[in-house]
């Protein structure tokens, strides 16, 4: 049976969903909600695979299976951007947010057909709420979508299914359930979108940076499965493996990548982002200030792990010690919505890439660096890091990056959307740099009323949700393209909520939070 703490976190996503609808409810309503139903009773069922150690795959310990609150967040984004589109008058990407959000829901009700599928003995209820939802879905879609587009899903589903079975078995251990919805499904969406712009390339449409965005995406994660599966056969821990990585990865990325980015930009990938990082003197400015942040960073790398000594009965950082890199990413950040997005954009893929290289050379250990950075790393592990892969790093960097990189440019000619709408950017700025840094930081000093069922504390919540609103404050002070136009209860509620759901969900938060706000402030 489900505890309180998955419970109280179930209402609170009910609530985000139900508040979204009652603002742009139609046809696609029925079916997010008849999902958000069928999800929580298959929550039942994962949970009770995961304590039984029943599922087909090892995932991460140590948290429930997320399943609902991961469910509903690609839905409801497609959904809001879909609206979005639809009041600016855009038409392909109205289409395109219909498209995100049937993807969406039919890779959650697939996951959660396969719970129901080995759960024995057969649950027939949850079977039931099972085909009514995808009834509604797929009957939903019949009426909705074009042949193409159905196609487009399906295909996103067919990605899905053969990603998840490749690296579930590669990395086991790492995520939760919903935690693989989310990541893989976002990968495979990616992934075909690549696909599809690569097949239909039209000179001078699209901007190169989204082009950007997919080619180093798909790019890194093709490379780390070929690494992966080539040392299976191999020892990654010599010169001659080390050697051998270096330079298949020069290969790949001069010889695969590098072309593929040139077709799709119609010039030299190379010329083109130096041209673009140097383009104005405020990027410049910009990229002096952010190198000296990334060293600031390392900093506290080395420092934390020179008062670390072998006596020391302490071999992991404090939580106050970790939020010391959300600070860091705050003021990396803020400046480059203010004065320039774009830059902003780039320089986080690129940051990325470099992130998951690091860690590639980091599991592999490849030399010379690789043991060295398992020495370094090892000192801020939590306790999410359950999986041979450290990737809290990489979340904090997706939380913040999600909404820059997901923002609906296309359908804000002025470059913000109205409204609450104009704090999308910054949701990632609220959520994990100021909510969850304050919660943690608050409530692991001064908290002592906790939240029934969890370790998180009312004190932390509750200063979260003050500085996330002083935040704003100061966004209306310092950047004048944001205009609330009197939502303040609206956004009140938002944060107010997303600081709820952090306070009780055992998924990541740097991941889901921003997320969740996003389709708060685009509903």
């Amino acid at each position: 049976m489900l505890n309180k703490p998955v419970l109280v976190e179930s209402l609170i996503v009910f609530i985000i969903v139900l508040s979204v609808h009652a603002v742009v409810w139609d046809r696609y309503s029925w079916c997010a909600v008849a999902l958000a139903v069928q999800a929580f009773y298959v929550q039942f069922k994962w949970d009770r695979l995961l304590q039984l150690g029943g599922a087909v795959f090892q995932f991460r310990t140590g948290a429930n299976s997320g399943l609902l609150p991961a469910s509903m967040v690609i839905p409801l984004l497609g959904i809001a951007m879909k609206e979005r589109c639809r009041s600016a008058g855009i038409v392909y990407f109205e289409r395109f947010g219909i498209v995100i959000a049937s993807t969406g829901m039919l890779v959650a009700l697939f996951l959660s057909v396969i719970a129901v599928g080995i759960t024995k003995p057969v649950p027939t209820n949850t079977c039931i709420l099972t085909g009514i939802a995808g009834s509604v879905i797929i009957y939903t879609m019949k009426h909705s979508l074009t042949v193409s587009e159905v196609i487009e899903v399906l295909e996103v589903l067919l990605i899905f299914v053969y990603l998840s079975m490749i690296l579930l078995y590669l990395l086991p251990r790492c995520f939760s359930p919903g935690e693989a919805l989310l990541v893989l499904g976002g990968i495979s969406f990616v992934l075909n979108q690549l696909i599809k712009r690569s097949l239909n390339v039209i000179e001078g449409r699209g901007d190169p940076i989204d082009f950007f965005l997919l080619v180093v995406v798909v790019g890194v994660v093709l490379l780390g499965l070929f690494f992966t599966v080539l040392f299976i056969f191999m020892d990654s821990g010599t010169w001659i493996s080390s050697m051998f990585f270096h330079m298949m990865t020069a290969v790949l990325g001069l010889g695969v990548i590098m072309p593929w980015l040139y077709r799709l930009i119609q010039r030299n990938p190379l010329f083109w982002l130096l041209q673009f990082l140097f383009q104005t003197q405020t990027r410049v400015y910009l990229l002096v200030y952010w190198i000296f942040l990334a060293a600031a960073a390392c900093g506290v790398v080395f420092y934390q792990n020179t008062k670390r000594s072998s006596e020391s009965k302490k071999h992991q950082a404090s939580t106050i010690t970790r939020k010391y890199f959300h600070f860091i990413v705050v003021a990396t950040y803020v400046p480059g919505l203010i004065y320039d997005r774009q830059l902003l954009y780039v320089a986080a893929v690129l940051c990325l890439a470099a992130f998951i290289f690091l860690e590639y050379i980091r599991y592999f250990r490849i030399k010379p660096f690789g043991q060295t950075l398992r020495h370094l790393l090892s000192l801020f592990l939590d306790e999410r890091d359950s999986g041979p892969l450290i990737l809290t790093h990489i979340y904090l960097l997706l939380g913040m990056s999600l909404p820059v990189w997901l923002f609906p440019r296309s359908c804000a000619p002025k470059g913000t959307l109205p409204g609450a709408g104009a704090l999308v950017p910054y949701a990632g700025v609220l959520a994990v740099g100021v909510g969850d840094t304050v919660a943690s930081v608050f409530g692991s000093t001064m908290g002592e009323i906790k939240w029934p069922g969890t370790k998180k504390t009312f004190e932390g919540t509750m200063t979260a949700i003050f500085a996330q609103i002083i935040a704003v404050a100061l966004i209306l002070i310092f950047d004048s393209s944001v205009d609330l136009n009197s939502s303040y209860a609206w956004i009140l509620a938002s944060v107010t909520l997303v600081s709820l759901l952090e306070a009780y969900t055992t998924q990541i938060d740097n991941l889901l939070m921003p997320l969740y706000l996003q389709i708060m402030f685009m509903a």
